[in-house]
């Protein structure tokens, strides 16, 4: 199956995804009461419903999952970056839909992060070499520096390596331009 058929059979079991959380639901061994964590509760839901996914859409994966910092982590390990996407939009999609499943499940809002093929770990290192490399520029001249347009994570991450470097910095603009300005103190 090419990347482009994988991306469009992902798209069209989108809508099914309502209907995959409310059978899960329905027919879901996992009991409220087995696990006692809500934290790592909501990261079986999300595991459970994305396996159901990967199943409709007839793609491979394995999922993990554990807590970290009071978050439930869901990882699918495959190769390639199919259920990525151009620029995380595949993974930001499905991190939404498993969010909604678990919410669906429990009633509470979910702050789970889903990474897809260590998508999320190679895009952190890219952000602290670009926020390190902005750090040293704003240092130089003493000028604010201002960042390419990034998802909430990402900026997450600059704004962390910045504070480390003593600066500071403020996100500007509106989503989907919603960008990192570094300034000296």
């Amino acid at each position: 199956m090419s990347e482009q058929e994988a991306t469009d059979t992902l798209a069209d079991t989108v809508e099914e995804t309502v209907t995959v959380a409310e059978v899960s639901d329905a027919d879901d061994d996992l009991g409220d009461d087995e696990i006692d964590d809500p934290i790592e509760a909501e990261g079986e839901i999300a595991a459970d419903y994305l396996e159901e996914l990967l199943d409709i859409a007839d793609l491979d994966g394995d999922i993990d999952t554990y807590v970290e910092a009071g978050r439930a982590h869901v990882s699918i390990v495959t190769t390639g970056d199919r259920l990525v996407g151009r620029d995380g939009s595949v993974l930001e999609a499905l991190q939404e839909l498993s969010r909604l499943a678990v919410m669906t499940k429990t009633g509470r809002r979910s702050r789970l992060m889903l990474d897809v093929a260590g998508h999320r770990d190679k895009r952190r290192k890219e952000l602290q070499e670009l926020a390190t490399a902005a750090i040293a520029e704003v240092k130089a001249t003493g000028e604010p520096q201002p960042l390419a347009a990034m998802n909430p994570f990402e900026r997450k991450i600059v704004h962390d390596v910045v504070a480390a470097a003593g600066l500071t910095s403020e996100s500007e603009g509106e989503e989907p331009k919603r960008h990192v300005v570094i300034k000296l103190k």
